[in-house]
């Protein structure tokens, strides 16, 4: 008996050392920062060297820690993450009183931190895929929150809402969220101007007059009545446009993660691009690859979920807070949606990486202009049902005034904190225009025509 322990427990007393020196010469042998992020994954290949049974225990321990650590980082490292009890309140609210004002309330209050880590998976997922599928996680992830509420709101067939509140995400993203960027990184360094790239905003700018154009010309045609089909050829023209506008929007993708591939590196204050190192600004995954997947699945199909509650609600909210459906659209649906890019903005402005910010701000509304409304539009028309790029001559005009105010305190490639005190106070001026605002209705729309 002896003899068998001293057999059975020479290998135990053998594998310590053995783990010990294979961990040590896998750290040497890595010099990236991968071996920082993911120091359980490897001891759980070290435990998986052993011939015995315990290391497939050692190995689910070390799965459930992993699980655990990840859910630690995704879900309590925030704060904004206290407002996720709001989603279940708002689904009990609507089961026991199904008060609609309350229930759009807190479905609009659990949406929020829930669009906001969709934008923190789909960042740490490019962290593996690389530039060019990076960007089009940023295209496709970066705006979901809104297309996800609008395609809930176009099944229940309320294009309106749907018009508004992709329209209030480009203004919301171009003046708060662009204003309180240049606000802040002004105050940080109010003894210097911030500079960014100029062609980069100029380039994002041409895009956004060329989204106010697709906009401009069906309600152009509504409106003089000079259709040759009347009802049709505004339709046609609009899914037409649509097409157009998404090719555009894919050549814009293209052009810009390939030819522009440094736009993004900061600017000093002679306006060339800086001597500072990559390295110094790199920036390590926090989760793995595969957590990164399963997150932005699980966040998507949640805000999905309560996207169906907060659509349904939308009316009855109108109602019960004396609030036209116009306000709720247009400035209330996007700040849930621009939660992320609001952070964004802001901690890269106080950074001073402000072309990080303009990045966020306006190319998050030029993704909601050419590729969001459009790709609307073609859902739709898959749906049957009759979206155009008609959003009445109201919201066409505010939006076409918008863009030109931007691209005016952009073309000098110069931000301040009176510039961003300048946006802020142009949203508060439309936020007010659309509080008094009310859609015609059918009969007035028959007395214009």
């Amino acid at each position: 008996m002896d003899h068998e322990l001293q057999v059975g427990d020479r290998p135990q007393i053998e594998m310590g050392p053995l783990q010990e020196r294979s961990i040590h010469d896998f750290d040497d042998k890595s010099a990236s920062s991968t071996t920082k992020v993911f120091p359980k994954m490897n001891s759980f290949h070290a435990a998986e060297q052993g011939p015995f049974p315990g290391p497939s225990r050692v190995g689910g321990v070390n799965m459930f820690s992993c699980a655990c650590r990840s859910i630690k980082i995704v879900v309590f490292s925030n704060k904004l993450n206290l407002l996720m009890p709001f989603g279940p309140v708002a689904i009990l609210v609507h089961n026991m009183t199904g008060h609609h004002g309350w229930v759009f309330f807190f479905s609009l209050l659990g949406i929020t931190p829930l669009a906001e880590r969709l934008g923190y998976a789909t960042e740490q997922l490019a962290f593996y895929t690389g530039a060019t599928v990076g960007g089009l996680l940023n295209a496709t992830f970066g705006n979901a929150t809104e297309l996800i509420i609008s395609i809930h709101a176009l099944r229940n067939g309320m294009i309106r809402v749907v018009q508004q509140s992709l329209l209030g995400s480009i203004l919301s993203n171009m003046l708060l969220v662009l204003g309180c960027a240049f606000l802040s990184g002004g105050l940080v360094y109010m003894k210097k101007e911030q500079v960014f790239n100029k062609s980069t905003a100029v380039v994002n700018s041409g895009l956004l007059l060329m989204a106010v154009m697709g906009l401009l010309f069906p309600a152009v045609l509504h409106y003089t009545h000079s259709e040759v089909h009347f009802g049709k050829s505004e339709l046609a023209l609009s899914r037409f446009s649509s097409c157009v506008m998404l090719v555009a929007y894919a050549a814009y993708l293209f052009y810009q993660l390939r030819s522009q591939s440094n736009q993004y590196v900061p600017l000093n204050e002679e306006g060339s691009p800086s001597g500072a190192s990559a390295e110094d600004d790199d920036e390590s995954p926090e989760i793995t690859k595969w957590e990164s997947i399963i997150w932005l699945a699980v966040m998507t199909a949640w805000i999905s979920f309560l996207s169906d509650y907060l659509v349904d609600a939308i009316e009855g909210a109108s109602s019960a807070w004396k609030v036209p459906i116009a306000f709720i659209s247009v400035i209330l649906l996007p700040i849930v949606g621009n939660a992320a890019e609001h952070a964004s903005a802001i901690m890269f402005a106080m950074k001073d990486k402000l072309d990080i910010s303009l990045g966020v701000a306006i190319g998050s509304s030029t993704q909601i202009s050419m590729f969001g409304i459009p790709f609307c539009v073609v859902i739709a028309w898959i749906m049957g049902r009759p979206m155009d790029l008609n959003f009445q001559l109201f919201e066409t005009a505010v939006l076409f005034i918008t863009v030109l105010v931007v691209a005016f305190l952009l073309q000098e490639g110069t931000a301040n904190y009176f510039k961003g005190l300048m946006l802020i106070l142009s949203y508060v001026i439309v936020a007010a225009s659309f509080f008094v605002h009310v859609d015609p209705t059918k009969d007035d729309k028959q007395l214009e025509t």
